[in-house]
């Protein structure tokens, strides 16, 4: 990590790490790579490159699907319930990254909080997750361009938008940072624009003067396969692995732990805006999709064929009705700029994360090599390979594609979120064994560590929910059921593998090194801004 000259503050505690005791975790330590990555990211960078990973082609396509599966009602619940899922996992990250802010955080706290075969399978579960983000949304982008034309060959559209990922992830961290600011920003104009459409037209404002209200949740509740009470409940869980797909937003703050300028004073900032960033673009967006459409609406069952582009977002489908059309172009732009926008965060994660096992000497130590300007070139390189798997298009449908990555993706986001929240309970587990006050911490959360049980409990079940659907009578699928459950054999499989072939041991709570080089590191980095800030002011009070 490129630091200010400065003088090295000691740690809150004058102690000797209990670790040093730890052979086995001190010889990986000792080989670690220098993180040679630049804090360039501003508070406002962080907080649009969360906003631009979270909000994409599920928020404004795709939550249509869970519309008709369970009703209104269902879909907002479910939300509500999620979300509650996502705010243990913010309290959850924001305590162990503000503490140690540094490159892929929660993949290394892994390795040093519980295990370091547990590090590796957490490296590759959270790398594969983001590095088929990228060719998802490539496919998404091009079935979004099929709105207006589809003249334009598909290997283009694939090529441009690799080189575009390429040209944004390869030069500084500062320019990539600017550039995800003003394209999350697009995002932002485009949901809150939504949500005022929503309620415009909800209260009359629409050329034909109904003011339609709540209508649509005149059935809240819908049934699915089954009548009764067994199809509510099967719609409920159907409804709930949408939200699961759909609701994220602290893991993408914590992974710029390691490029944030000031990271105890932008990181926590940009933690306890995650309740409000919930409640505005998911459960406010939850909410107006069930009042602009029925789910029984036939707009809502076509298929991308038939329907392509946002043809199939709720939207889109209510602009239609309303006799707005020419509102949808205008969508479906802002829609693509999402969705470009999403693709360009999961290539700069996928690298980090992979750079970051790189840099705990879990992967080959040459992806820690950085550019002069702080950039792991060969990290973005290889998760821009994962990138060509969007020319699958040009044997199948683009539908088809996104159905194989989405199956997958979701199951490692579950996998990813269960491991994280086992982590922060090792590590509140290290605090309390070495007597460390919870006060000391950076950001202190509440309910802990109840959020760390809650959390884990609600992912872990997911994991094995997610892709129930394929037991059904009538929906089981070979394919559809290996990209939903291939992964709960491939995780447990890496870690018994690394952890047999190389020996590791659990680690012991009062052994976990929580006064690391790292740590030290940024306190001098933070210190010698602070000295600097108030050089300036004496200069000032001086004039």
């Amino acid at each position: 990590m490129t630091l200010p000259q400065s003088t090295q503050p000691s740690p809150p505690y004058e102690k000797t790490s209990p670790a040093a005791e730890h052979q086995s975790f001190e010889d990986g330590h000792n080989a670690h790579q220098q993180d040679q990555t630049h804090r360039r990211l501003k508070a406002r960078h962080i907080q649009l490159f969360s906003i631009g990973g979270t909000i994409g082609t599920v928020l404004f396509v795709q939550i249509g699907s869970g519309l008709t599966i369970g009703g209104p009602g269902t879909l907002l619940l479910t939300f509500v319930l999620w979300s509650t899922v996502v705010l243990a996992i913010n309290n959850c990250l924001s305590e162990m990254v503000t503490w140690i802010p540094i490159s892929a955080p929660y993949v290394r706290f892994a390795d040093r909080f519980v295990d370091e075969a547990f590090g590796v399978c957490s490296g590759f579960n959270l790398f594969l997750n983001f590095a088929l983000g990228a060719p998802y949304e490539i496919t998404a982008f091009n079935l979004m361009l099929n709105f207006w034309t589809n003249k334009i060959p598909v290997a283009a559209v694939i090529v441009f938008m690799i080189l575009c990922y390429a040209a944004l992830n390869l030069f500084t961290v500062r320019f990539y940072g600017e550039s995800e600011f003003w394209l999350a920003l697009g995002k932002v104009i485009l949901i809150v624009g939504l949500l005022i459409f929503t309620f415009v037209v909800m209260v009359g404002g629409n050329p034909a003067h109904d003011a339609f209200g709540f209508r649509n949740w005149n059935a809240p509740f819908a049934a699915y396969v089954y009548d009764g009470s067994l199809g509510r409940f099967l719609g409920f869980l159907s409804c709930l692995i949408q939200a699961s797909m759909t609701i994220s937003g602290p893991e993408y703050v914590a992974i710029t732990a390691g490029e944030a300028a000031h990271p105890r004073r932008t990181l926590p900032r940009s933690f306890n805006t995650i309740t409000a960033r919930l409640v505005v673009f998911f459960l406010l967006g939850a909410l107006s999709v069930g009042v602009l459409v029925p789910y029984t609406d036939p707009s809502l069952l076509g298929t991308a064929a038939v329907r392509p582009g946002t043809g199939t977002s709720p939207y889109v489908i209510a602009m239609e009705h309303l006799r707005l059309g020419g509102l949808a172009h205008a969508v479906n732009a802002l829609v693509m700029l999402s969705i470009f926008s999403a693709g360009n965060s999961y290539v700069y994660i996928a690298s980090r994360a992979l750079f970051g096992m790189a840099l705990e000497g879990r992967a080959p130590r040459v992806l820690a090599t950085c550019t002069a300007r702080g950039v792991p070139i060969y990290c973005v390189g290889i998760t821009l390979s994962f990138a060509l798997l969007a020319f699958l298009q040009l044997q199948h449908t683009s539908a088809v594609v996104l159905l194989w990555i989405t199956r997958f993706t979701n199951v490692s986001g579950m996998a990813n979120y269960a491991m994280i929240a086992f982590t922060y309970l090792r590590f509140h587990a290290a605090l309390e064994a070495q007597k460390i006050p919870r006060e000391s911490l950076p950001r202190r959360s509440p309910w802990q560590p109840f959020c760390g049980y809650y959390s884990f409990a609600a992912s872990f079940t997911m994991v094995f929910i997610a892709g129930y659907a394929v037991f059904l009578p009538g929906h089981w699928n070979v394919l559809t059921f290996v990209f939903s459950y291939a992964l709960i054999a491939v995780l447990p499989a890496i870690f018994l593998g690394w952890k047999l072939g190389r020996g590791t041991k659990w680690r012991i709570p009062r052994e976990v090194d929580l006064f690391t080089e790292e740590r030290a590191e940024v306190d001098a980095y933070e210190s010698g801004l602070r000295e600097k800030a108030n050089e300036g002011s004496g200069v000032q009070a001086l004039g």
